[in-house]
């Protein structure tokens, strides 16, 4: 019992982290000090409130162009968020359709499916994304293609392997000896004996999906300026991290806490869902 108090502990704590940030993307008008976008060269460099020169005013401090840090990162929530939910949206669609196909079907489509996740797996992300947005340029809808076009092959790995194994099973045998059409076999009796483990897989995805959001924004390839985003503040910080720490350090700190927060949320709904991991009565007097 105690095992099983402490996966739902972490459950708890995830759950609290994700619903916190989601609250601050969705209410950032409201509990937002500041515009974020506004502008003052007087205020510019201000550091964070315990810090010598601080104020309360802007208590994380503010950017080279006198911006508030807090105004910007709970505004920023609203892109690392939206973008790792969006670009999992895309990902998790196509990733367990291309999956069904190939492991229902099997046979030459299987080849071609496999063949292609091979391809995809095997190329640099970075120079995927890189010939991708130098192609349609850089902005938010774009990235989204992007990281959803890179993202779906685990989803057909893992969806392909299960459909494997419910094809052969009892019940598909049946709903086949009965005439029914495999379109129906497939979202009636397959899909959704593997809602559990895409449900777990895409919560864990989120969290990726928002670190590589950052990543492409910090370079400079996805969200642009002047719109507040986590990596992006990243890289405008990084130019003064030597003596303006706090321009990296609170949107970096944002970054880790949402994605630890969303990983526990995932590891404590694997834990919940599976059946495997649930104790028996045998088990948990032992434990």
């Amino acid at each position: 019992m105690r095992a099983r108090f402490g996966r739902l502990r972490f459950l708890a704590v995830g759950s609290g982290i994700v619903l916190l940030a989601v609250a601050a993307a969705v209410l950032a008008p409201w509990v937002s000090p500041h515009d974020p976008y506004r502008q003052a060269i007087s205020d510019r460099l201000i550091p964070p409130v315990w810090d010598t020169g601080g104020t309360w005013q802007h208590p994380l401090g503010t950017d080279p162009l006198g911006r508030d840090i807090l105004s910007r990162i709970i505004y920023g929530a609203r892109v690392s968020i939206s973008a790792g939910a969006l670009a999992v949206a895309v990902a998790m669609t196509f990733g367990v359709f291309m999956g069904l196909l190939a492991g229902y079907y099997g046979g030459a489509m299987d080849t071609v499916i496999d063949n292609l996740v091979n391809v995809i797996l095997a190329y640099p992300f970075l120079l995927l994304a890189l010939a991708a947005i130098a192609v349609l340029g850089p902005s938010f809808g774009n990235m989204i293609i992007v990281l959803g076009l890179t993202g779906w092959p685990i989803y057909t790995r893992v969806v392909r392997a299960e459909t494997l194994k419910y094809r052969e099973r009892e019940f598909v045998q049946a709903a086949r000896a009965l005439g029914l059409r495999s379109p129906r076999i497939i979202r009636v009796h397959v899909l959704p004996n593997l809602l559990n483990t895409v449900i777990v897989m895409a919560s864990l995805e989120v969290a990726r999906m928002i670190i590589l959001e950052s990543f492409l924004s910090f370079l400079g390839l996805g969200i642009q300026p002047p719109t507040p985003s986590w990596g992006g503040m990243l890289g405008e910080g990084r130019v003064y991290m030597l003596t303006h720490w706090w321009l990296a350090a609170f949107p970096g700190l944002a970054i880790f806490v949402t994605t630890l927060g969303i990983n526990l949320f995932g590891d404590g709904l694997r834990d919940v869902l599976d059946p495997y991991r649930v104790l028996t009565p045998a088990a948990a007097r032992t434990e």
